[in-house]
């Protein structure tokens, strides 16, 4: 799939592109049979939400599951984020997002590609954000908020979390990059400012929908109050020709990539069966 001239100046105008239906319900099911499996897996690769047994998140799957190995190299997801960054790519960053029904918890205004910046030393935002849809994600389920055009404001201020979240204190000190605290996030002003001069919109559509978003598009979610889940996968793909730079310490490999190798596409029908 190869993403038309209009869909490409959607994504460069607003910062983000909405593709309903880019996967089957068949394909869907077979994506999300792998999750209770990467939910149960009691590893550094999981994250809990504040106080509770309920998964927040989970990352690296792509590296270690067969079938979200097969995702990131689907013509689909692969063929379009070539043509947005202008080249080969790798996967930097594979996370789940669990957002679960009546435990979900919110996911702070902010901009992604601050943490790839200052924690992986990633010299350019040729990055981007493609999200499958595991559910049909609506106004109750905890859908993503953007703040229309602000890809193009840059690195906005952020306030930063100088140790471990509440509830988090004897976890590594990356763990502030993934919880509901997190280590960069932007404050109300600077969100009502960027509001006030762009527009807000939200992520939704049924299962199968494919959502593409810039690094540096503010953004942020709200808890899941609803009985219906919002799981989706998040697969991070950054140019071949922007690889991490040196850092102090390294974070570990289901953060940031240990290979920055261009991946070769799959049939598009990979997931078939």
């Amino acid at each position: 799939m190869r993403l038309t001239d209009d869909q490409i100046r959607t994504y460069e105008e607003e910062g983000w592109l909405l593709l309903p239906g880019c996967f089957s319900a068949a394909e869907v099911g077979t994506l999300k049979a792998q999750l209770s499996a990467e939910f149960a897996a009691d590893s550094e690769r999981r994250v809990l939400e504040k106080g509770s047994t309920i998964v927040r998140s989970v990352y690296g799957s792509h590296a270690v599951n067969e079938v979200f190995g097969r995702l990131v190299r689907i013509p689909r997801l692969l063929e379009p984020a070539r043509q947005l960054l202008g080249g080969d790519v790798y996967v930097h960053q594979f996370k789940i997002n669990a957002k679960a029904a009546f435990g979900g918890d919110v996911w702070e205004w902010h901009q992604d590609y601050i943490f790839w910046l200052r924690e992986d030393a990633i010299p350019e935002p040729r990055l981007v954000n493609v999200v499958v849809f595991f559910d049909e994600v609506n106004e109750f389920n905890g859908p993503m908020f953007m703040v229309d055009g602000t890809h193009k404001e840059g690195v906005l201020s952020s306030r930063t979390l100088e140790k471990p979240p509440e509830g988090y204190g004897d976890s590594p000190a990356w763990i502030s990059n993934l919880t509901a605290d997190l280590k960069y996030s932007i404050g109300k002003e600077i969100v009502a400012e960027m509001v006030g001069r762009h527009s807000l919109s939200s992520a939704k559509g049924p299962a199968g929908s494919v959502l593409f978003f810039h690094p540096n598009l503010l953004h942020g979610s709200t808890p899941n109050m609803s009985p219906f889940d919002r799981q989706i996968a998040i697969v991070t793909y950054n140019s071949v020709e922007n690889p991490p730079g040196p850092v102090e310490k390294r974070r570990p490999w289901f953060l940031v990539s240990e290979s920055c190798e261009a991946l070769t596409p799959l049939p598009d029908d990979a997931l078939a069966g």
